[in-house]
């Protein structure tokens, strides 16, 4: 993965990658995985936290349930940020849609 993101980074193409390793419920807020903070820290990029509701349809086992997916596009975050720091600012970017008129939807 970081091999990957170095070579899209060096040809201007963008990196895209969900942090928490898969969908999660609203409410849930799992670790992220290790790989975001390497990759953050390798590239020296910002991130643009992107939150999507999904995961209140299609849980991590079937049945998927219909319905119309969010999302929300959220400020640069700055590079070079503390692990600890960017962490809890993903954190609250990507759980933005759970307090938001959509999350009971």
């Amino acid at each position: 993965m970081l091999l990957l993101g170095k070579e899209a980074a060096a040809i201007g193409r963008p990196v895209i990658i969900y942090p928490e390793g898969t969908r999660v419920r609203p409410g849930e807020t799992p670790p992220l995985q290790a790989g975001f903070a390497g990759l953050y820290k390798a590239l020296g990029l910002p991130v643009v936290p992107v939150a999507m509701d999904s995961g209140r349809l299609w849980g991590r086992n079937l049945p998927r349930n219909a319905g119309t997916v969010h999302f929300v596009v959220g400020e640069p975050i700055p590079a070079e940020l503390k692990r600890e720091d960017i962490e809890a600012r993903v954190h609250a970017a990507i759980n933005v849609l759970e307090s938001g008129p959509q999350a009971s939807a």
